[in-house]
Protein backbone atom coordinates (compact mmCIF):
# COMPACT_ATOMS: atom_id res chain seq x y z
CA UNK A 1 0.00 0.00 0.00
CA UNK A 2 1.10 3.31 -1.15
CA UNK A 3 1.77 6.50 1.02
CA UNK A 4 -1.38 8.10 -0.25
CA UNK A 5 -3.49 4.65 -0.51
CA UNK A 6 -2.56 4.53 3.37
CA UNK A 7 -3.37 8.21 4.67
CA UNK A 8 -6.97 7.19 2.80
CA UNK A 9 -7.62 4.49 4.97
CA UNK A 10 -6.41 6.32 8.12
CA UNK A 11 -9.07 9.02 6.98
CA UNK A 12 -12.02 6.65 6.52
CA UNK A 13 -11.38 4.68 9.77
CA UNK A 14 -10.65 8.54 11.80
CA UNK A 15 -14.02 9.72 9.66
CA UNK A 16 -15.89 6.56 11.11
CA UNK A 17 -14.70 7.13 14.44
CA UNK A 18 -16.04 10.98 14.43
CA UNK A 19 -19.27 9.83 13.26
CA UNK A 20 -19.55 7.11 15.99
CA UNK A 21 -19.25 9.58 18.91
CA UNK A 22 -21.15 12.26 17.40
CA UNK A 23 -23.75 9.97 17.07
CA UNK A 24 -23.40 8.65 20.68
CA UNK A 25 -23.71 12.06 21.93
CA UNK A 26 -20.65 12.45 23.17
CA UNK A 27 -19.31 15.86 24.65
CA UNK A 28 -17.93 18.27 22.41
CA UNK A 29 -14.09 17.80 24.34
CA UNK A 30 -14.08 14.59 23.71
CA UNK A 31 -14.98 14.66 19.91
CA UNK A 32 -12.76 17.92 19.08
CA UNK A 33 -9.44 15.82 19.77
CA UNK A 34 -10.55 13.32 16.99
CA UNK A 35 -12.28 16.19 14.84
CA UNK A 36 -9.00 17.97 14.74
CA UNK A 37 -7.34 14.65 14.40
CA UNK A 38 -9.18 14.00 10.65
CA UNK A 39 -8.60 17.28 10.05
CA UNK A 40 -4.73 16.92 10.01
CA UNK A 41 -5.09 13.65 8.10
CA UNK A 42 -6.93 15.55 5.42
CA UNK A 43 -4.60 17.96 5.08
CA UNK A 44 -1.46 15.63 5.05
CA UNK A 45 -3.33 13.97 2.12
CA UNK A 46 -3.62 17.17 0.20
CA UNK A 47 -0.54 17.87 0.74
CA UNK A 48 0.69 14.61 -0.66
CA UNK A 49 -1.32 14.95 -3.55
CA UNK A 50 -0.41 18.71 -4.20
CA UNK A 51 3.17 17.67 -3.81
CA UNK A 52 2.78 15.00 -6.35
CA UNK A 53 1.76 16.98 -8.98
CA UNK A 54 5.07 17.08 -11.04
CA UNK A 55 5.06 17.08 -14.90
CA UNK A 56 5.96 13.86 -16.12
CA UNK A 57 6.15 10.19 -15.62
CA UNK A 58 9.76 9.99 -15.30
CA UNK A 59 11.58 11.52 -12.10
CA UNK A 60 15.28 11.02 -14.22
CA UNK A 61 16.75 13.48 -16.05
CA UNK A 62 16.58 12.67 -19.91
CA UNK A 63 13.71 12.91 -21.82
CA UNK A 64 10.85 12.78 -19.01
CA UNK A 65 9.38 16.14 -17.51
CA UNK A 66 10.84 16.84 -14.47
CA UNK A 67 8.35 16.07 -11.04
CA UNK A 68 10.49 18.81 -9.17
CA UNK A 69 10.10 22.07 -8.50
CA UNK A 70 13.01 23.83 -10.15
CA UNK A 71 13.03 24.63 -13.95
CA UNK A 72 10.34 21.69 -14.20
CA UNK A 73 6.71 22.75 -16.00
CA UNK A 74 4.88 21.09 -12.90
CA UNK A 75 2.29 23.42 -10.69
CA UNK A 76 4.01 25.30 -7.91
CA UNK A 77 2.22 24.51 -4.72
CA UNK A 78 0.89 27.88 -2.77
CA UNK A 79 1.02 28.09 1.07
CA UNK A 80 0.93 30.56 3.57
CA UNK A 81 4.07 30.84 5.56
CA UNK A 82 3.19 30.51 8.99
CA UNK A 83 3.99 28.61 12.50
CA UNK A 84 2.36 25.23 13.09
CA UNK A 85 -0.80 25.46 14.52
CA UNK A 86 0.29 25.76 18.51
CA UNK A 87 3.86 26.38 17.80
CA UNK A 88 5.88 29.44 17.59
CA UNK A 89 8.52 31.74 16.51
CA UNK A 90 10.85 33.68 19.25
CA UNK A 91 12.20 37.26 18.67
CA UNK A 92 15.03 38.20 20.53
CA UNK A 93 14.01 40.47 22.79
CA UNK A 94 11.25 37.27 23.46
CA UNK A 95 14.68 34.96 24.01
CA UNK A 96 15.80 37.44 26.53
CA UNK A 97 12.57 37.30 28.84
CA UNK A 98 12.59 33.25 28.28
CA UNK A 99 16.57 33.20 29.03
CA UNK A 100 15.82 35.37 32.55
CA UNK A 101 13.08 32.55 33.66
CA UNK A 102 15.04 29.28 32.54
CA UNK A 103 18.00 31.01 34.56
CA UNK A 104 15.81 31.98 37.61
CA UNK A 105 14.50 28.21 37.36
CA UNK A 106 18.02 26.59 36.99
CA UNK A 107 19.36 28.45 39.82
CA UNK A 108 16.77 27.24 42.64
CA UNK A 109 17.03 23.48 40.58
CA UNK A 110 20.71 23.69 41.05
CA UNK A 111 20.58 25.28 45.10
CA UNK A 112 18.52 22.29 45.81
CA UNK A 113 21.08 19.59 44.77
CA UNK A 114 19.55 18.64 41.17
CA UNK A 115 21.79 17.34 38.67
CA UNK A 116 20.61 17.70 34.48
CA UNK A 117 19.80 14.41 32.71
CA UNK A 118 18.51 14.02 28.78
CA UNK A 119 16.52 12.13 27.48
CA UNK A 120 14.75 11.35 23.67
CA UNK A 121 12.43 13.70 22.69
CA UNK A 122 10.33 10.62 20.81
CA UNK A 123 9.68 7.70 22.88
CA UNK A 124 8.39 4.23 21.83
CA UNK A 125 5.17 4.44 22.66
CA UNK A 126 4.31 1.34 24.37
CA UNK A 127 6.91 3.88 26.92
CA UNK A 128 3.83 6.17 26.97
CA UNK A 129 0.87 4.04 26.89
CA UNK A 130 -1.37 3.20 29.36
CA UNK A 131 0.03 6.32 31.75
CA UNK A 132 -2.18 9.48 31.40
CA UNK A 133 -5.71 8.18 31.24
CA UNK A 134 -7.98 10.01 29.29
CA UNK A 135 -5.32 12.33 28.15
CA UNK A 136 -3.53 9.90 26.00
CA UNK A 137 -5.57 10.85 23.60
CA UNK A 138 -3.33 14.13 23.29
CA UNK A 139 -0.34 11.65 22.44
CA UNK A 140 1.38 12.70 18.96
CA UNK A 141 1.85 9.22 17.25
CA UNK A 142 4.27 9.51 14.40
CA UNK A 143 4.68 7.33 11.69
CA UNK A 144 6.57 3.54 11.09
CA UNK A 145 9.88 4.04 11.24
CA UNK A 146 11.91 1.40 10.35
CA UNK A 147 9.75 -1.11 12.66
CA UNK A 148 8.93 0.53 15.82
CA UNK A 149 6.30 2.56 16.59
CA UNK A 150 6.96 5.72 18.40
CA UNK A 151 5.27 8.72 20.29
CA UNK A 152 6.45 11.85 20.99
CA UNK A 153 6.68 12.64 24.88
CA UNK A 154 3.91 14.19 26.18
CA UNK A 155 5.21 15.17 29.35
CA UNK A 156 9.16 14.49 31.17
CA UNK A 157 8.15 12.29 34.25
CA UNK A 158 6.90 9.20 31.82
CA UNK A 159 10.63 9.47 30.18
CA UNK A 160 12.34 9.56 33.92
CA UNK A 161 10.73 6.77 34.89
CA UNK A 162 11.78 4.65 32.09
CA UNK A 163 15.54 6.88 32.39
CA UNK A 164 15.35 5.34 36.36
CA UNK A 165 14.44 1.57 35.42
CA UNK A 166 16.71 1.31 32.00
CA UNK A 167 19.81 2.42 33.58
CA UNK A 168 18.94 0.56 37.11
CA UNK A 169 18.76 4.04 39.29
CA UNK A 170 17.79 3.41 42.87
CA UNK A 171 18.41 7.10 44.03
CA UNK A 172 18.74 10.25 41.64
CA UNK A 173 17.93 14.20 42.53
CA UNK A 174 17.11 15.70 38.96
CA UNK A 175 16.24 18.13 36.78
CA UNK A 176 15.01 18.29 32.86
CA UNK A 177 14.22 21.32 30.70
CA UNK A 178 13.21 20.32 27.35
CA UNK A 179 10.37 20.42 25.10
CA UNK A 180 7.18 17.76 25.03
CA UNK A 181 4.05 17.92 22.64
CA UNK A 182 0.29 17.07 22.90
CA UNK A 183 -2.21 17.43 20.38
CA UNK A 184 -4.56 19.84 22.46
CA UNK A 185 -6.54 22.63 21.89
CA UNK A 186 -4.14 25.27 21.64
CA UNK A 187 -4.79 28.75 23.49
CA UNK A 188 -1.79 30.82 22.57
CA UNK A 189 -2.70 34.25 24.30
CA UNK A 190 -3.38 31.87 27.69
CA UNK A 191 0.19 30.07 27.40
CA UNK A 192 -1.12 27.03 26.02
CA UNK A 193 0.71 25.59 23.12
CA UNK A 194 1.14 22.01 21.43
CA UNK A 195 5.01 22.08 21.38
CA UNK A 196 6.28 23.88 24.81
CA UNK A 197 9.17 23.48 27.37
CA UNK A 198 8.76 21.85 30.97
CA UNK A 199 11.06 22.58 33.57
CA UNK A 200 10.84 19.39 35.94
CA UNK A 201 12.58 18.87 39.28
CA UNK A 202 12.23 14.98 40.36
CA UNK A 203 13.62 13.25 43.53
CA UNK A 204 13.43 9.35 43.33
CA UNK A 205 14.35 7.09 45.43
CA UNK A 206 13.48 5.45 49.58
CA UNK A 207 13.79 8.32 51.92
CA UNK A 208 12.11 9.70 55.06
CA UNK A 209 8.35 9.97 54.41
CA UNK A 210 6.95 13.15 53.20
CA UNK A 211 10.55 15.21 52.98
CA UNK A 212 11.32 15.01 49.32
CA UNK A 213 7.55 15.65 48.72
CA UNK A 214 8.42 19.08 51.19
CA UNK A 215 11.75 19.74 49.15
CA UNK A 216 9.58 20.11 46.14
CA UNK A 217 6.19 21.85 47.23
CA UNK A 218 9.18 24.44 48.46
CA UNK A 219 11.17 24.25 45.30
CA UNK A 220 7.80 25.38 43.65
CA UNK A 221 7.46 28.69 46.08
CA UNK A 222 10.84 29.44 45.76
CA UNK A 223 10.89 29.40 41.89
CA UNK A 224 6.98 31.43 41.79
CA UNK A 225 8.72 33.74 44.50
CA UNK A 226 11.82 34.80 42.46
CA UNK A 227 10.04 35.21 39.18
CA UNK A 228 7.70 37.62 40.84
CA UNK A 229 4.33 36.31 39.02
CA UNK A 230 2.27 38.49 42.08
CA UNK A 231 0.27 36.61 44.67
CA UNK A 232 0.05 32.97 44.04
CA UNK A 233 -1.44 29.50 45.94
CA UNK A 234 0.39 25.94 46.02
CA UNK A 235 -2.68 23.37 45.93
CA UNK A 236 -2.16 20.32 48.16
CA UNK A 237 -4.32 17.29 47.76
CA UNK A 238 -3.74 13.52 48.54
CA UNK A 239 -4.68 10.67 46.20
CA UNK A 240 -5.20 8.51 49.38
CA UNK A 241 -7.35 11.24 50.62
CA UNK A 242 -9.19 11.56 47.76
CA UNK A 243 -9.69 7.68 46.91
CA UNK A 244 -11.11 7.48 50.90
CA UNK A 245 -13.61 10.54 49.73
CA UNK A 246 -14.88 8.67 46.82
CA UNK A 247 -15.38 5.35 48.71
CA UNK A 248 -16.83 7.15 51.51
CA UNK A 249 -19.39 8.84 49.24
CA UNK A 250 -20.03 5.56 47.15
CA UNK A 251 -18.02 5.42 44.24
CA UNK A 252 -17.37 2.12 42.24
CA UNK A 253 -13.79 1.46 42.63
CA UNK A 254 -13.36 1.12 38.97
CA UNK A 255 -14.52 4.75 38.62
CA UNK A 256 -12.46 6.16 40.74
CA UNK A 257 -9.84 7.31 37.90
CA UNK A 258 -12.39 8.46 35.94
CA UNK A 259 -14.07 10.84 38.50
CA UNK A 260 -10.99 11.52 39.85
CA UNK A 261 -10.89 13.10 36.32
CA UNK A 262 -13.52 14.97 36.66
CA UNK A 263 -13.37 16.82 39.66
CA UNK A 264 -9.65 17.48 38.23
CA UNK A 265 -11.93 20.35 35.71
CA UNK A 266 -13.20 22.09 38.69
CA UNK A 267 -10.40 24.84 38.60
CA UNK A 268 -12.10 26.02 35.19
CA UNK A 269 -16.07 24.58 35.33
CA UNK A 270 -18.55 25.35 37.87
CA UNK A 271 -19.82 22.37 40.06
CA UNK A 272 -22.81 22.09 37.68
CA UNK A 273 -21.20 21.28 34.98
CA UNK A 274 -18.83 18.42 36.35
CA UNK A 275 -21.57 16.92 37.99
CA UNK A 276 -23.16 16.83 34.72
CA UNK A 277 -20.21 15.12 33.65
CA UNK A 278 -20.11 12.69 36.04
CA UNK A 279 -23.67 12.12 35.96
CA UNK A 280 -24.08 12.03 32.23
CA UNK A 281 -21.04 10.87 31.00
CA UNK A 282 -19.58 8.50 33.43
CA UNK A 283 -22.70 7.06 34.29
CA UNK A 284 -22.04 8.11 38.63
CA UNK A 285 -25.26 8.09 40.73
CA UNK A 286 -26.94 11.23 41.11
CA UNK A 287 -26.99 10.49 44.92
CA UNK A 288 -22.89 9.73 44.94
CA UNK A 289 -22.06 12.67 43.24
CA UNK A 290 -23.96 15.21 45.23
CA UNK A 291 -22.28 13.31 48.50
CA UNK A 292 -19.07 14.46 46.80
CA UNK A 293 -20.35 18.30 46.51
CA UNK A 294 -19.85 19.34 49.84
CA UNK A 295 -16.04 17.49 50.20
CA UNK A 296 -14.32 18.93 47.04
CA UNK A 297 -15.54 22.33 48.22
CA UNK A 298 -13.42 22.40 51.65
CA UNK A 299 -10.11 23.82 51.91
CA UNK A 300 -7.57 25.08 54.45
CA UNK A 301 -4.76 23.10 56.22
CA UNK A 302 -4.15 21.53 59.10
CA UNK A 303 -7.60 22.55 60.63
CA UNK A 304 -8.87 20.52 57.70
CA UNK A 305 -7.03 17.74 58.75
CA UNK A 306 -8.68 17.74 62.11
CA UNK A 307 -11.85 18.01 60.39
CA UNK A 308 -11.98 15.66 58.09
CA UNK A 309 -10.48 13.34 60.92
CA UNK A 310 -13.27 14.01 62.99
CA UNK A 311 -15.83 12.96 60.00
CA UNK A 312 -16.97 9.24 61.38
CA UNK A 313 -17.04 8.05 57.46
CA UNK A 314 -13.28 9.49 56.52
CA UNK A 315 -11.83 8.31 59.62
CA UNK A 316 -13.19 5.24 59.28
CA UNK A 317 -11.48 4.35 55.78
CA UNK A 318 -8.18 2.82 56.00
CA UNK A 319 -6.54 4.99 52.90
CA UNK A 320 -7.93 7.92 53.80
CA UNK A 321 -6.71 8.15 57.36
CA UNK A 322 -3.42 7.07 55.90
CA UNK A 323 -3.42 10.02 53.69
CA UNK A 324 -4.31 12.68 56.01
CA UNK A 325 -1.79 11.01 58.78
CA UNK A 326 0.83 11.96 55.78
CA UNK A 327 -0.54 15.42 55.30
CA UNK A 328 -0.08 15.86 58.72
CA UNK A 329 3.63 15.05 58.49
CA UNK A 330 3.99 17.38 54.87
CA UNK A 331 1.83 20.68 56.24
CA UNK A 332 4.14 20.30 59.25
CA UNK A 333 7.78 20.10 57.49
CA UNK A 334 6.34 23.15 55.83
CA UNK A 335 6.08 25.37 58.16
CA UNK A 336 9.57 24.06 59.03
CA UNK A 337 10.74 25.51 55.26
CA UNK A 338 8.71 28.93 56.09
CA UNK A 339 6.05 28.02 53.32
CA UNK A 340 3.10 27.05 55.23
CA UNK A 341 1.78 30.44 54.44
CA UNK A 342 1.99 29.47 50.70
CA UNK A 343 0.01 26.50 50.28
CA UNK A 344 -4.04 25.30 50.96
CA UNK A 345 -5.20 21.69 51.40
CA UNK A 346 -7.90 21.77 48.63
CA UNK A 347 -9.74 18.57 48.02
CA UNK A 348 -11.36 20.07 44.58
CA UNK A 349 -7.25 19.17 43.06
CA UNK A 350 -7.35 15.92 41.96
CA UNK A 351 -4.52 16.21 38.94
CA UNK A 352 -5.93 13.16 36.59
CA UNK A 353 -3.01 11.63 35.61
CA UNK A 354 -2.94 7.99 35.99
CA UNK A 355 0.21 7.41 37.41
CA UNK A 356 0.08 9.79 40.57
CA UNK A 357 -0.53 7.22 44.04
CA UNK A 358 0.70 9.89 46.99
CA UNK A 359 0.74 13.50 47.59
CA UNK A 360 -0.55 16.11 44.55
CA UNK A 361 0.07 19.48 44.38
CA UNK A 362 -0.65 22.35 41.66
CA UNK A 363 1.07 26.26 41.58
CA UNK A 364 -1.93 28.75 41.16
CA UNK A 365 -1.21 32.60 40.61
CA UNK A 366 -4.21 34.19 42.03
CA UNK A 367 -6.41 36.71 39.84
CA UNK A 368 -5.17 35.90 36.63
CA UNK A 369 -6.48 34.33 33.69
CA UNK A 370 -3.49 31.94 33.31
CA UNK A 371 -4.80 29.67 36.41
CA UNK A 372 -2.08 27.06 36.96
CA UNK A 373 1.86 27.64 36.36
CA UNK A 374 3.27 24.18 37.90
CA UNK A 375 2.15 20.85 39.24
CA UNK A 376 3.42 17.56 40.25
CA UNK A 377 2.98 14.85 42.89
CA UNK A 378 3.64 11.44 44.25
CA UNK A 379 4.50 8.36 41.91
CA UNK A 380 5.87 5.60 43.58
CA UNK A 381 4.47 2.44 40.71
CA UNK A 382 5.47 4.67 37.31
CA UNK A 383 9.14 2.90 37.86
CA UNK A 384 7.94 -0.41 38.40
CA UNK A 385 5.73 -0.72 35.38
CA UNK A 386 8.77 -1.41 33.63
CA UNK A 387 10.24 -3.39 35.25
CA UNK A 388 10.11 -7.36 34.05
CA UNK A 389 9.57 -8.89 36.94
CA UNK A 390 5.99 -10.09 37.99
CA UNK A 391 6.22 -9.13 41.71
CA UNK A 392 4.32 -6.22 42.22
CA UNK A 393 7.57 -5.12 44.27
CA UNK A 394 10.40 -5.63 41.73
CA UNK A 395 11.72 -2.49 40.53
CA UNK A 396 9.94 0.09 42.50
CA UNK A 397 11.73 3.27 42.91
CA UNK A 398 9.39 5.62 44.53
CA UNK A 399 9.50 9.46 43.11
CA UNK A 400 8.02 12.77 43.67
CA UNK A 401 8.48 15.82 41.49
CA UNK A 402 7.12 19.06 40.35
CA UNK A 403 6.83 20.92 36.91
CA UNK A 404 7.29 24.13 36.01
CA UNK A 405 4.68 25.18 33.21
CA UNK A 406 7.11 28.05 31.59
CA UNK A 407 4.62 29.02 28.20
CA UNK A 408 2.33 30.67 30.93
CA UNK A 409 5.28 31.99 32.88
CA UNK A 410 7.00 33.60 29.86
CA UNK A 411 3.28 34.75 28.57
CA UNK A 412 2.50 37.06 31.91
CA UNK A 413 6.25 38.17 31.95
CA UNK A 414 5.93 39.11 28.18
CA UNK A 415 2.59 41.05 28.87
CA UNK A 416 4.44 43.07 31.64
CA UNK A 417 7.44 43.50 29.92
CA UNK A 418 5.74 44.94 27.32
CA UNK A 419 3.71 47.49 29.30
CA UNK A 420 6.97 48.45 30.86
CA UNK A 421 8.71 51.58 30.08
CA UNK A 422 12.02 49.81 30.62
CA UNK A 423 14.06 48.86 27.30
CA UNK A 424 14.74 44.90 27.60
CA UNK A 425 18.56 44.33 26.56
CA UNK A 426 18.57 41.21 23.62
CA UNK A 427 22.64 41.14 24.46
CA UNK A 428 25.01 40.98 26.86
CA UNK A 429 27.79 42.97 25.38
CA UNK A 430 29.31 45.11 27.62
CA UNK A 431 32.22 47.32 25.40
CA UNK A 432 31.57 48.47 21.89
CA UNK A 433 35.49 49.11 20.35
CA UNK A 434 34.99 52.52 18.29
CA UNK A 435 37.18 54.35 16.34
CA UNK A 436 37.13 58.46 15.82
CA UNK A 437 38.13 58.50 12.19
CA UNK A 438 38.41 56.16 9.40
CA UNK A 439 41.04 53.58 8.83
CA UNK A 440 41.57 51.48 12.62
CA UNK A 441 40.03 48.38 11.53
CA UNK A 442 42.46 47.10 12.05
CA UNK A 443 42.93 48.66 15.48
CA UNK A 444 39.76 47.90 16.57
CA UNK A 445 40.04 44.08 15.94
CA UNK A 446 43.21 43.76 18.14
CA UNK A 447 41.90 46.12 21.30
CA UNK A 448 38.89 43.55 20.97
CA UNK A 449 40.72 40.65 20.51
CA UNK A 450 42.40 41.79 23.84
CA UNK A 451 38.66 42.08 25.51
CA UNK A 452 37.94 39.01 24.40
CA UNK A 453 41.01 37.08 25.53
CA UNK A 454 40.42 38.88 28.98
CA UNK A 455 36.57 37.35 29.27
CA UNK A 456 35.11 40.95 28.38
CA UNK A 457 32.14 40.38 25.86
CA UNK A 458 32.84 42.91 23.47
CA UNK A 459 32.15 44.05 19.76
CA UNK A 460 32.47 46.53 16.93
CA UNK A 461 30.42 48.09 14.33
CA UNK A 462 31.31 45.36 11.63
CA UNK A 463 32.18 48.06 8.69
CA UNK A 464 35.45 49.59 7.41
CA UNK A 465 34.73 52.82 8.22
CA UNK A 466 31.63 53.69 10.21
CA UNK A 467 31.07 57.01 11.33
CA UNK A 468 31.76 58.03 14.98
CA UNK A 469 27.98 58.89 16.04
CA UNK A 470 27.08 55.50 14.28
CA UNK A 471 29.06 53.45 16.39
CA UNK A 472 27.49 55.13 19.84
CA UNK A 473 24.11 55.22 18.61
CA UNK A 474 24.56 51.37 17.93
CA UNK A 475 25.70 51.42 22.03
CA UNK A 476 22.69 53.37 23.04
CA UNK A 477 20.53 50.82 21.39
CA UNK A 478 21.90 47.79 22.13
CA UNK A 479 22.15 49.08 25.96
CA UNK A 480 26.07 48.78 26.03
CA UNK A 481 27.45 49.98 29.12
CA UNK A 482 31.16 51.30 28.02
CA UNK A 483 32.88 52.21 24.61
CA UNK A 484 36.35 51.92 23.96
CA UNK A 485 37.12 54.83 21.61
CA UNK A 486 40.28 55.82 20.13
CA UNK A 487 42.04 57.71 17.36
CA UNK A 488 45.67 57.77 15.81
CA UNK A 489 46.63 60.21 18.41
CA UNK A 490 45.36 57.71 21.65
CA UNK A 491 47.19 54.95 19.36
CA UNK A 492 50.44 56.71 19.53
CA UNK A 493 50.33 57.37 23.01
CA UNK A 494 49.18 53.77 23.90
CA UNK A 495 46.21 55.02 25.48
CA UNK A 496 42.10 54.66 24.71
CA UNK A 497 39.33 56.43 26.11
CA UNK A 498 36.66 54.75 28.03
CA UNK A 499 33.40 56.14 27.57
CA UNK A 500 30.29 54.99 30.35
CA UNK A 501 27.34 55.54 27.81
CA UNK A 502 25.00 56.65 30.27
CA UNK A 503 26.42 59.60 31.78
CA UNK A 504 28.65 60.24 28.70
CA UNK A 505 31.76 60.60 31.08
CA UNK A 506 34.91 59.79 29.73
CA UNK A 507 38.48 58.40 31.19
CA UNK A 508 41.46 58.44 29.40
CA UNK A 509 43.45 54.40 30.08
CA UNK A 510 46.70 53.23 29.04
CA UNK A 511 45.89 50.47 26.51
CA UNK A 512 47.81 47.66 28.25
CA UNK A 513 45.81 48.21 31.61
CA UNK A 514 42.40 48.24 29.60
CA UNK A 515 40.99 44.85 30.42
CA UNK A 516 41.74 44.96 33.88
CA UNK A 517 40.39 48.65 34.08
CA UNK A 518 37.26 47.59 31.97
CA UNK A 519 36.64 44.51 34.45
CA UNK A 520 36.76 46.21 37.55
CA UNK A 521 34.51 49.42 36.04
CA UNK A 522 31.90 46.73 34.95
CA UNK A 523 31.97 45.00 38.79
CA UNK A 524 31.18 48.30 40.16
CA UNK A 525 28.46 48.98 38.14
CA UNK A 526 27.23 45.46 39.02
CA UNK A 527 27.29 45.66 42.63
CA UNK A 528 25.72 49.53 42.28
CA UNK A 529 22.72 47.84 40.70
CA UNK A 530 22.59 45.27 43.23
Amino acid sequence: MDAKAALEAQIKEQGEKVRSLKSAGKAKDEVKPEVDKLLELKTQLKSLTVGGEGGGSSGGGGGGSSGGGGGGGGKSRKFELKCAKGTADYMPAQMAIREKIFDTILGVFKRHGGVRIETPVFELKEVLTGKYGEDSKLIYDLQDQGGEMLSLRYDLTVPFARFVAMHGIDQIKRYHIARVYRRDQPAMNRGRFREFYQCDFDIAGKFEPMLPDAECVKVVATILERLELGEFVIKLNHRKVLDGMFAVCGVPEADFRAICSAVDKLDKLPWEEVRKEMVGEKGLAEAVADRIEPYVKMAGQLDLVDALLADPAMSANAMAKEGLAEMRVLLGYLEMYRVLDRVSFDLSLARGLDYYTGVIYEGVLVGTEVGSVAGGGRYDNLVGMFSKSKKASAGQVPCVGVSIGIERVFAILEKRALASAQKMRTTETEVLVAQVHNGLLERRMEVMADLWDAGVKAEIVQKKNPKLLAQLQVAEKEGIPLVVLFGDSELKEGKVKVKVVADRSEEEVARADLPAYVRAKLAAATATAQ
